[in-house]
């Protein structure tokens, strides 16, 4: 896509390189050179291997498990670019962690997103792309540009091809009906809701099912399977209340804890998940669907750097 000047520099970090080479492929370059180590101790190490004095540099690097260690990457990255006079540094964190923790629910408690948006500004980034923030506020947190591209039409545009019967868009929680009325409005869909009880962080209660789902193809629709107590257990309850196939959808695939064994047990027929994070060959199950973001992520950068209108991607 790119095919002018050398102005612009790609650099990826460990967290999800396939995803970067993705979208360097999509731009018809590749990757900058880049010498990520650790010292002994654990400490990161990072040195451009190549000019990128005046460049227009865009760094890719998901903040996935590890976090910190993946956070800590990012942050290294910035400043080194930052040292070596950057014209214009990007991060483009595809999925952007600690967004759960977004205000005080409890007394006490830190506003972490708040905490990892004030490290990326100080490290020197110019400006941040995104997917699928867990939270729309956390935008506000920057007072440098930020744009969270939405992956969403890649996963509902992959479902409506696939299921042919009468389907209700279902939301696993009441959080999430902003995000399931959307889908359904889009789909033409019919819409349930799961009203469930939190008992603590990452453990759930299943209560009851508002809307009618029997004889129906279900689409659960989330933007985190972190655990995967939400999706698993919301299936199950589903499949109680005489669902027939159960689908399920999410923009960031954490998979952590038992995740993988929940979802294997579970009654979901296919998962889709973006590629926001890259998930190890040996948690993939014969039910995930990955769909590549890369299209959307070129198509994103392309227009940062031709100072276009990011309403193009959409078009």
């Amino acid at each position: 896509m790119i095919n002018h000047g050398s102005e612009i520099k790609l650099f990826s970090g460990t967290s999800n390189r396939p995803l970067a080479e993705a979208i360097a492929s999509k731009l018809n370059t590749s990757l900058g050179e880049i010498e990520i180590t650790h010292f002994s101790d654990g400490e990161i190490y990072v040195r451009y291997a190549e000019s990128i004095r005046g460049k227009d540099v865009f760094l890719i690097q998901s903040t996935g498990s590890p976090v910190n260690d993946n956070l800590m990457e990012l942050l290294v990255m910035i400043d080194a670019a930052r040292r070596a006079s950057a014209g214009r540094i990007t991060a483009v964190i595809p999925y952007f962690g600690y967004a759960r923790q977004d205000r005080k629910a409890r007394s006490r408690e830190p506003i972490t997103a708040k905490l990892v948006a004030n490290l990326i500004t100080s490290a020197g980034a110019d400006r941040v792309l995104t997917m699928d923030l867990h939270c729309l506020q956390i935008q506000g947190f920057f007072d440098i540009p930020l744009d969270n591209l939405v992956g969403g039409p890649t996963l509902y545009n992959y479902f409506k091809s696939k299921v042919d019967d009468e389907l209700v868009v279902v939301s696993p929680d009441i959080g999430s009906v902003v995000r399931a009325r959307k889908v359904a409005a889009r789909m033409n869909a019919k819409m349930a809701i799961i009203d469930k009880r939190r008992i603590k962080a990452n453990v759930m209660e299943v209560m009851n099912i508002i809307g009618e789902v029997k004889g129906k193809n279900c689409l659960m629709v989330d933007d985190i399977v972190d655990t995967a107590g939400t999706m698993a257990h919301g299936a199950s309850a589903l499949k109680e209340a005489g669902a027939k196939r159960i689908f399920g959808c999410c923009s960031h695939g954490v998979l952590s804890g038992s995740a993988i064994e929940l979802l294997a047990k579970s009654p979901v027929s296919e998962l889709a998940i973006l590629d926001t994070i890259n998930i190890p060959k040996e948690k993939l199950l014969p039910i995930f669907k990955i769909i590549s973001t890369a299209p959307i992520f070129a198509s994103a950068i392309e227009n940062v750097y031709l100072d276009r209108p990011m309403s193009k991607i959409y078009d």
